[in-house]
């Protein structure tokens, strides 16, 4: 098939760990060279932050195609709502050129575009966060447009298909108003080739148990939580990984480690090449990934990968992958985390049934080729009109 990926926002090939910069960059990559692994034609097309970018392969079958929408410089995926409209033009143009078989946006802003310029062709729908969900969560805090809850309501009807990547998510899209009947439920995956329990682990100090926090560094994430929980716990010391260190997050949570008194067992050392991403998880004891809340979660499970044991928050793709691997706990509860904390590093034995457990799952259900033959089979009832959109396609 010819497969295009529309991903505004999120760049394949973007560092990780900005503050638009996480999980979906991930998984359209790791999800386009997949696909194109198994011997269909990926295109990728995401919006141009830089006059510099020009197409480049992800891998081989798999091209990423950069779109005029807006200034050629980076701007916040918040801002990038008004620019859609022009996304869609050239979107249009570009597959009347070359029509795709099947379409698979990304994000809700992608969704509109793609939806304006299929012009036919099927539109699969994966929302990676739902903004009623951000707005539940953060509240005034929340910076989306105005309009996002209804656009994302409006996708979910006119796409041909929405991917939820978990059971969480299909409970979120039926109160939008989605149809169950409509939602099919395919998870994010891992590379499992690159994170597993064997492999060079990174050096750590000895006679400290090593906890490790990484991911972007945003509020909502709860990192603070984790500097919490660890207050009456001497024995840890506990790294901090993602963004910037001068990051404005980064700069609260060196402050709070240093009013609790821990600066010397609290280290925030800003972004890690993905490279070294799993000789770092490795070297932990405990993964701990606290956010409020939490589409799905791709952390915790490269950590279950390596075969390393994790503490997470009961919320979102969470109650899927670590739920019966891990430990789960309520979220800004940093008394919870505490014990939860102490419990696992106080037994070794637990530990190692936990990460035997977990790296298991990981491998056996979440790697990318198993996550790329379900999306692929979809892909084809769609576009054998197994699934039509409830109402006809709208145009911007």
């Amino acid at each position: 098939m010819k497969i295009d990926l529309v991903s505004e926002h999120a760049d394949p090939l973007a560092a990780i760990g900005g503050a638009d910069a996480g999980g979906q960059n991930v998984h359209v990559a790791a999800l386009a060279a997949a696909l194109a692994a198994r011997g269909h034609d990926v295109v990728v097309h995401t919006r141009r932050s830089s006059p510099e970018q020009r197409p480049t392969p992800l891998a081989p079958g798999a091209v990423l195609e950069y779109v005029d929408a807006g200034p050629a410089v980076p701007l916040e995926k918040d801002a990038l709502a008004p620019h859609m409209p022009a996304f869609a033009v050239r979107l249009a143009e570009r597959w009347a050129a070359r029509r795709p078989d099947v379409v698979h946006a990304h994000f809700w802003m992608s969704g509109l575009a793609a939806l304006t310029a299929a012009d036919g062709v099927p539109v699969v729908q994966t929302f990676h966060a739902l903004g009623a969900v951000k707005r539940r969560w953060q509240g005034q805090a929340d910076a989306s447009p105005p309009g996002r809850i209804a656009a994302e309501r409006e996708i979910g009807r006119r796409a041909r298909l929405v991917l939820a990547t978990c059971t969480d998510e299909v409970h979120e899209l039926r109160a939008l108003g989605v149809p169950e009947e409509r939602v099919e439920i395919v998870p994010c995956g891992v590379d499992v080739d690159t994170f597993h329990p064997g492999g060079p682990v990174t050096e750590r100090p000895i006679g400290r148990h090593r906890v490790l926090s990484i991911g972007r560094l945003v509020p909502r994430k709860g990192v603070d939580t984790l500097v919490r929980a660890v207050r009456d716990l001497p024995d840890v010391e506990v790294i901090i990984a993602g963004g910037s260190p001068d990051d404005e997050e980064a700069l609260r949570l060196r402050h709070l480690a240093g009013a609790y008194g821990l600066s010397d067992r609290v280290r925030v050392v800003g972004s890690v090449a993905r490279a070294q991403v799993p000789a770092l998880m490795r070297s932990a004891d405990v993964v701990v990934s606290v956010p409020w809340y939490e589409p799905f979660g791709m952390v915790p499970l490269e950590a279950m990968a390596c075969g390393v044991p994790v503490i997470a928050t009961a919320v979102g793709g969470h109650l899927d992958t670590v739920a019966g691997c891990g430990v789960l706990v309520p979220p800004r509860r940093p008394e919870a985390l505490a014990r939860a904390l102490r419990d696992l590093l106080d037994h070794p034995a637990r530990r190692a049934a936990i990460a035997e457990r977990s790296a298991r799952r990981a491998h056996g259900e979440y790697g990318w080729r198993r996550i790329a033959e379900r999306t692929e089979a979809v892909y084809k009832q769609v576009v054998a009109g197994r699934f039509a959109p409830a109402v006809r396609c709208f145009r911007a």
